[in-house]
Order: C-alpha cells, then sequence, then structure tokens
C-alpha cells in the first residue's frame, strides 16, 4: 500500500528546491522478514538509492533528497513508524540481516547508498555485498573505525539502569538541548525536528537505542568496518566539522579507509550538515544521480 507524502516538517523547511522536476515521495507499509516496516520512496532516474537515518530521526528526514534523487528510505526497525518489537535484534548484524531482506522484497540489486549517524549499519550491507554498491555518501556516521570512544550521552544509555531512567526522564525540552548540542553549531533545532523525534520517542525506540549503543562496544565498531576497504563503490563523505559528537578526524578517517572517497568537510556545520548548509542537499542528490 503506497499514498502520498505531502512535504512537510524538516523536508519542508530544511531544503532549497533542487533543479529539475520534484519528484512525489509515497509512503508504503508491508512485513519484512517477519516485521512490519514503513518507508518512503520517489522514482529514481537510474540506480535506486537506498538512504539510511539514524538515532533518533527516521526516514522523514530524507523527504528532500528523495525529492531530488529519488530511491528508498525505510525507518529502520525500532524507529520512526516500523515495528518496535521487544524480540528484535537491535545489533549491527541484526541491521544487515534485515536490509538484505528489505532489499529482496523490493527487488532491488544494486543500488546507491547513503548512510548517516547509526545509518553506517548499511555499511555492513556493503562490506558484504561490495559489488551491490554503486555510489556511496557517508555522513557524519558513527565510526566502524579504531579509536572511537563513545559521547557523553551514549555513555549514560550504555550503563544498565541508568539509561531506562534517564531515557523514561526525558521532557520533550531536554529533546531539544540534546539536539541542539548534537547539531554542534550553537543555533537551535527546527522545531519541526524535536516534534518529529519526539513524536517517535516511545518506549520501543528507548528500547531500541539502548540495546544498540550497549552492543557496539569500540572493539565492536572497529571490527563492524574491518573490510570497508572492499568497498570499491565511489564515494563521497560529507562531514559537518563541528559534530560535537563525532570529532571531523573520523570523517577523514572514512576517507582513508574507503579506496575510492573524496571527503568533503563542512565548516559551519554540525552532525547534519545540510540544515546547515542546505546546498548539500543538490550537490548529494546529483552525486548519487551520476554516472
Amino acid at each position: 500500500m503506497a499514498q502520498t507524502v505531502t512535504p512537510r516538517g524538516p523536508a519542508a523547511i530544511l531544503a532549497r528546491p533542487v533543479p529539475g522536476p520534484t519528484r512525489a515521495v509515497e509512503l508504503h507499509r508491508a512485513e519484512v522478514a517477519g516485521i512490519p516496516v514503513v518507508w518512503r520512496s520517489a522514482p529514481p532516474d537510474g540506480t535506486p538509492t537506498l538512504w539510511l537515518h539514524g538515532v533518533p530521526t527516521s526516514s522523514r528526514l530524507w523527504e528532500p533528497f528523495l525529492r531530488g534523487a529519488g530511491g528508498i528510505a525505510p525507518d529502520l526497525p525500532g524507529f520512526g513508524a516500523s515495528a518496535k518489537r521487544g524480540d528484535w535484534d537491535y545489533t549491527i548484524a541484526g541491521y544487515r540481516v534485515f536490509l538484505e531482506a528489505f532489499l529482496d522484497h523490493l527487488d532491488v540489486g544494486r543500488f546507491n547508498l547513503v548512510v548517516q549517524d547509526w545509518g553506517a549499519v548499511g555499511l555492513a550491507l556493503a562490506q558484504a555485498a561490495p559489488q551491490r554498491v554503486e555510489r556511496l555518501v557517508v555522513f557524519n556516521c558513527v565510526p566502524f573505525l579504531p579509536g572511537y570512544e563513545w559521547h557523553w550521552v551514549a555513555r549514560i544509555w550504555r550503563r544498565r539502569g541508568v539509561g531506562e531512567l534517564a531515557m523514561g526522564a526525558t521532557p520533550r525540552w531536554i529533546t531539544r538541548r540534546i539536539l541542539r548540542h548534537l547539531r554542534g553549531t550553537g543555533t537551535d533545532v527546527p522545531d519541526e525536528l524535536v516534534d518529529q523525534v519526539w513524536a517517535d520517542f516511545d518506549q520501543g525506540t528507548q528500547r531500541a537505542i539502548l540495546r544498540l549503543y550497549r552492543s557496539a562496544d569500540p572493539d565492536v565498531l572497529a571490527a563492524a568496518g574491518r573490510d570497508l576497504g572492499r568497498i570499491g563503490a565511489t564515494a563521497l563523505v560529507v562531514w559537518g566539522e563541528r559534530d560535537l559528537y563525532i570529532p571531523a578526524r573520523f570523517g577523514a578517517a572514512y576517507a582513508a579507509a574507503l579506496p575510492n572517497a573524496r571527503l568533503r568537510s563542512v565548516p559551519d556545520a554540525g552532525h547534519w550538515p545540510w540544515l546547515d548548509k542546505p546546498g548539500l542537499v543538490e550537490e548529494v542528490c546529483a552525486f548519487v544521480a551520476a554516472r
């Protein structure tokens, strides 16, 4: 089942109009590998692009990119409007298996891949099947690299008992402050982004976040990127230099680990670089559409 999505929230205010025809974004619901999943899509001009969100957002944040370049953007299990089952495997490996099933469900062979924050789970799939990935964009991702230590919020979430208390006691205004700090530029986040995150931040999403972070010790993250060098796709690493949670050196490290990557450092931009530099939407759409 599909329905057209009217641009709203962050998608309506964060992007300049992308040159060329604007694509209608549709919302879909289906059961994939035994779990109800919601995703957004728009028709691509060629190879479809898989857009993977991070914590604590959903596929809504990709709407301007979908309107510009098309592709598919799922709400990952545990997030957005997808199912948030208590018995699901909220780990890097669990998400890799899900993404394989999701692409099989849609009969997608080769694809472009765009990942941000914990959308890095898509890199696990790309390392397992590098021949399927044509173009790759890495936006301020969780480092699947050696040397990363979790930021202060993650350290709270990773502590059993303390993390549950912190999640349950987080009101909307604290959510705004965390997002503002995460943005890293000292400017506020749009009300629509706060509304989106807050609306989805139920017990199921809280549980998914806690399990995901607790499954990912620094050595697990380093091991998860051991085969990044196998990904031969033409790659663009876009990194907001003012990200307070994932330092800019990891953007350079990703660019060095990927054999055909170019680093696009973005001064005066944070964890979601296109919030601060909306022209990046057009730039990335053009990159994934290039032949």
